[in-house]
């Protein structure tokens, strides 16, 4: 008989919709005790996801398994890029927008049974002025929607609140301007955000680069121009349809990197997280460097 697959679950006790006891529950009660050898850990503060994750792939693990939203997920990537451990995930947050790429099912234990199967699928991975990206990133009112929605308490988190926010936000924000340098040619935008998409979308199945594959070594940069209030419930319909790419507002461009400069000091939302970069954005795409389960 083959030895047994290390497998290390951390769990992120603070993070998502509060669903993570009934997922270590259908973890303990599912996991394949015949292939995996399984622990679990929790995290004790912010990042402490990363460092497990770095040092399970540095003791030679098989796989570690991410419990807990977009944000615990980025982490548990971060410590497993360009290594051979694999990543599973259970999903537990508000959007869950890598899950849904991968087409890793959201309840417990529909997702148990993809991490008993253990096939495992290379993808992308992205660097946002060396900031770890698993999924996908933005700035502008992108990134504002992300500032205030991670500044909600937990119970205040999920697709109605998120709704709200925007139908908040929207009508008062203001178009910024943007310079793009991408294979080597300048482009000036105004825009209401600049998306950077390695997966598909940004959760709750908002498809912000519906054409975006996870593996394909790109960077699919969705540009969306100042939409008027009038015309913003159809745009949202589109992009909840898989059709944004039909609106003559948004434009998308596909490179494997590319330079933003933009007026403001901006911050960006990368895979759910609000983080303040700067007035230049430095952007690559790394092929193939993460292993998922899926």
């Amino acid at each position: 008989m083959a030895d047994k697959e290390k497998v290390l679950v951390i769990v992120n006790p603070a993070s998502g919709t509060g669903k993570q006891k009934s997922a270590v529950k259908a973890i303990v009660k599912q996991a394949d005790k015949i292939n995996f050898d399984l622990e679990i850990k929790k995290t004790e503060y912010p990042h402490h996801a990363f460092e497990i994750a770095s040092q399970a792939a540095a003791d030679g693990y098989d796989i570690v398994v991410a419990v807990g939203g977009d944000g615990t997920i980025n982490e548990v990537a971060s410590g497993l890029v360009d290594t051979p451990t694999k990543m599973g995930i259970i999903p537990c947050g508000s959007g869950n927008g890598l899950a849904r790429c991968l087409k890793i099912p959201l309840a417990p234990e529909k997702a148990m049974e993809v991490l008993n199967d253990n096939k495992m699928k290379r993808i992308d991975t992205m660097l946002i002025n060396g900031h770890f990206c698993a999924s996908i990133a933005g700035i502008g009112f992108d990134a504002l929607i992300a500032k205030e929605f991670q500044e909600r308490p937990k119970n205040k988190r999920g697709l109605q609140s998120y709704l709200q926010l925007i139908a908040t936000e929207y009508p008062k924000y203001e178009a910024n301007t943007f310079k793009l340098e991408i294979n080597g040619k300048t482009s000036i935008h105004k825009a209401m955000f600049i998306c950077f998409a390695n997966a598909n979308q940004f959760g709750f199945n908002a498809m912000v680069a519906p054409d975006s594959r996870i593996d394909d070594g790109l960077i699919d940069i969705c540009i969306v121009k100042n939409i008027p209030l009038i015309s913003a419930t159809p745009t949202a319909l589109l992009l909840m349809t898989k059709n944004i790419t039909l609106s003559p507002r948004v434009k998308i461009i596909k490179a494997s990197s590319v330079k933003v400069f933009c007026n403001l000091n901006e911050w960006a939302n990368i895979d759910g997280e609000a983080i303040k970069i700067g007035k230049t954005l430095d952007i690559s795409i790394k092929h193939k460097s993460l292993r998922v389960i899926c």
